[in-house]
């Protein structure tokens, strides 16, 4: 599998969109967002560091917006330099990131990578592991919690992280069972037959 998230810069920056497909025949790009604010975001003028992988002709190269607009209710970006159906698919896939701008005002539920690793993961009030990385994936982002020995990998979204406490030094989840441990038997179910080992308790993390 390509690995896409070898070329993201180490600069604090913001994940703010994916290029998900060429549209038309002008060169243009169909989103898929990770702002709250796209039209600031995505003003004619603005310079995206791109995520792509080692080989692709776009690698460790910057883009400029020329024009962006809703068509259909899906939002679409124009490009610099981008000015056809060709171009636009040699970005297909990739990851846009803005360098952080302090003086913005913070989008709610937007971290930098910075600012969560280290941080403890706190599971029914009891420090649990804490956070070696944050992976950035298409489809969603993955906390990567250290545990012992062990790294366990948490969907950063709302229904299993649902506090990011900055300022305490934490961040509380609720995962689903058998996330960060093995499930035991299921009451009543009988063992296979001859399975000597499975009346044993499921060891422990």
């Amino acid at each position: 599998m390509t690995d896409v998230t070898a070329a993201k810069p180490a600069r604090n920056q913001l994940r703010v969109g994916r290029l998900v497909k060429a549209h038309g025949l002008k060169g243009a790009l169909k989103l898929e967002l990770y702002t709250d604010d796209p039209d600031r975001r995505f003003a004619p003028g603005a310079a995206f560091t791109l995520q792509v992988p080692e080989h692709s002709q776009w690698h460790r190269k910057t883009i400029t917006v020329r024009e962006f607009r809703w068509m259909n209710q899906h939002p679409v970006v124009f490009f610099e330099g981008v000015d056809d159906r060709t171009a636009a698919e040699t970005l297909v896939r990739a990851i846009l990131w803005i360098d952080e701008d302090e003086d913005a005002p913070a989008e709610p539920d937007a971290w930098y990578d910075h600012q969560l690793v280290g941080l403890d993961v706190v599971r029914d009030g009891s420090v649990v592991g804490r956070v070696a990385r944050v992976d950035h994936f298409p489809a969603q982002d993955l906390l990567v919690v250290k545990t012992g020995d062990d790294e366990v990998l948490v969907p950063f979204v709302a229904a299993i992280v649902p506090e990011v406490d900055i300022e305490g030094g934490r961040v509380v989840v609720t995962p689903p069972a058998g996330l960060f441990e093995e499930l035991p038997e299921a009451e009543g179910e009988t063992p296979a037959s001859g399975d000597a080992e499975a009346e044993q308790p499921a060891s422990e993390d």
